[in-house]
């Protein structure tokens, strides 16, 4: 299946784009109008109510029909057209979605290269600076998202543009960065046997670090977490409210472990352009992200900590930025 978008000059084609998570799966319709993808509707499903994404996109269509391709960020590697999705059983196949859907032709990347298309889409108001630093508008730009896993992108910039990359550096090895989460390591690996950054800064994880904090206090754990839709949102919401100490404990290791790996993602991708929080999590804890140790998790780099204070780094509160960077990617395919 050819990732770029062979619509043929058919003004009248509907595009469905979507952004493919272990929670949610939200589906946006398009029309191509004036050379552009207009926003006609958007609906979101919860993902593990579904066998598959080709099940989605048969209820959708049904509901908004007419579309001749589609566009899918996909929470999970994308090798020729094919994705396993991380944190859900199944397997997305381009060229099957097609075949299904009678459809000219279907692209699949990766969100948070999703995300990173998006980016550039962005209006001030779709932002909330953590740490103005001193941007190079010239400079790489990095990504990473917490969310049900914890995803990691990048934009470098080469001839006048900007060109976005995936990657799954969430899934590189843990560091502690003290003798608590040296503990926390231990205690993980224990569990999983590969300890990685997703396993401490997600909403997974968060249920993991409560887990953690709250047998080394042999707590009980309370019934409302038990009857919890959402364990790792409960354990936030309990935290952020101080209402269970094991809580609060869970979700200052979540940020200064958010923080230490958004750090050296920024070391390795030299985002003197910005770093971007993007991802279900950070806008919600926007107030807590303030409160310091975010950024000194960040900074705490030894002798790049200069260079990191001068990095901006921008919360994104915009929650349909994957649905916007699909478009941008379908539209720079088609046009391009």
């Amino acid at each position: 299946m050819n990732s770029r978008l062979q619509i043929n000059g058919d003004s009248d084609m509907k595009l469905i784009t979507g952004d493919i998570g272990g929670t949610n799966t939200r589906l946006a319709i398009y029309d191509l109008a004036n050379g552009r993808f207009v926003d006609g509707a958007m609906q979101v499903y919860p993902s593990s109510d579904f066998p598959s994404l080709t099940a989605i996109l048969a209820l959708f269509c049904r509901q908004f029909p007419g579309a001749g391709a589609g566009c899918f960020a996909v929470a999970g590697p994308v090798r020729h057209g094919r994705s396993e999705v991380t944190n859900l059983p199944w397997v997305i196949d381009a060229a099957e979605i097609a075949t299904a859907f009678g459809w000219h032709d279907v692209a699949l990347l990766n969100d948070l290269e999703a995300i990173a298309w998006g980016i550039d889409g962005l209006a001030e108001t779709d932002c909330h600076t953590l740490n103005a630093g001193k941007p190079d508008p010239e400079g790489n730009r990095a990504v990473i998202a917490a969310g049900t896993g914890l995803g990691e992108a990048g934009l470098c910039r080469s001839g006048g543009r900007w060109h976005p990359f995936a990657s799954e550096g969430g899934h590189a090895d843990f560091a502690p960065a003290d003798a608590e989460q040296a503990r926390l390591l231990a205690w993980l690996a224990d569990k999983y046997g590969h300890v990685s950054w997703e396993r401490v800064a997600s909403g997974t994880g968060l249920v993991d670090l409560y887990e953690y904090c709250r047998e080394r206090r042999q707590a009980p754990r309370p019934d409302w977490l038990a009857e919890a839709a959402d364990p790792g949102a409960a354990i936030s919401a309990a935290a952020l409210d101080g209402r269970d100490e094991a809580c609060v404990e869970a979700l200052d290791i979540f940020i200064s472990c958010y923080g230490a790996e958004a750090g050296n993602l920024a070391l390795k991708q030299m985002s003197t352009g910005g770093v971007y929080l993007a991802g279900g999590i950070a806008p919600k804890l926007l107030d807590r992200l303030q409160q310091g140790d975010f950024m000194q998790a960040f900074t705490a780099k030894g002798r790049m900590g200069k260079l990191l204070q001068s990095m901006p780094v921008q919360i994104v509160t915009n929650g349909r930025i994957s649905l916007l960077g699909a478009t941008a990617y379908a539209s720079d395919r088609f046009t391009g």
